[in-house]
């Protein structure tokens, strides 16, 4: 997993690469903790007999799992997922993700709203907190097959932004982005 700091994205421009700002920008997985974004690499071709991601189903109360496999021959409608997947929103519930095969990018908003690109790829497993604005795009290899994991029954709902009234967005805010701010104004004190 690789994460940066990402130049906006011009309406004629390629969703697909890396869009990194100059000069480049790493975030690392603290900064990524900071915001409530968790990460663990996991054998992506052993992950039906992987201990670590039973443990951590176990502890996190994932019960539910099923696969998607994007790719232009095998996600119906395609094209018009990746535009949904696109979009800027959040969930009620965590997004996890564990990466089978291929690689592709989730881009979340930071405290000060600047978008994070996290490249993931075989074996990373992401967990995307409930109220964070994120989105999902392909990368240049148009692959990737994917667990989704869930607790309890699947809930697939994107709530495209803005969604700022709702409880867990308001919950989200005050666990990850005010404590940010907070600590930050007592360190420049």
């Amino acid at each position: 997993m690789e994460a940066w700091y990402m130049k906006d994205i011009q309406e004629n421009e390629d969703q697909r690469l890396p869009h990194h700002c100059e000069p480049k920008e790493y975030v690392s997985l603290e900064k990524l903790a900071d915001l409530g974004v968790l990460y663990w690499h996991l054998e992506g071709d052993n992950y039906e007999t992987c201990e670590e991601l039973e443990r951590i189903r176990k502890e996190r109360g994932y019960s539910y799992t099923d696969t998607i496999t994007c790719s232009p021959g095998k996600l119906p409608n395609y094209e018009e997922k990746l535009k949904n997947f696109f979009e800027e929103h959040l969930h009620l519930d965590e997004e996890i993700r564990l990466v089978l095969e291929g690689s592709g990018y989730f881009d979340a908003r930071d405290h000060n709203d600047r978008w994070i690109r996290i490249w993931v790829k075989q074996g990373d497993l992401i967990v995307l907190p409930a109220g964070m604005y994120h989105r999902f795009t392909m990368d240049s290899a148009n692959y990737t097959k994917a667990m989704r994991l869930f607790v309890g029954e699947p809930v697939w709902t994107p709530y495209n932004r803005p969604y700022d009234e709702h409880p867990v967005r308001k919950e989200y805010i005050d666990n990850f982005i005010k404590k940010d701010d907070t600590s930050s104004a007592v360190e420049a004190h």
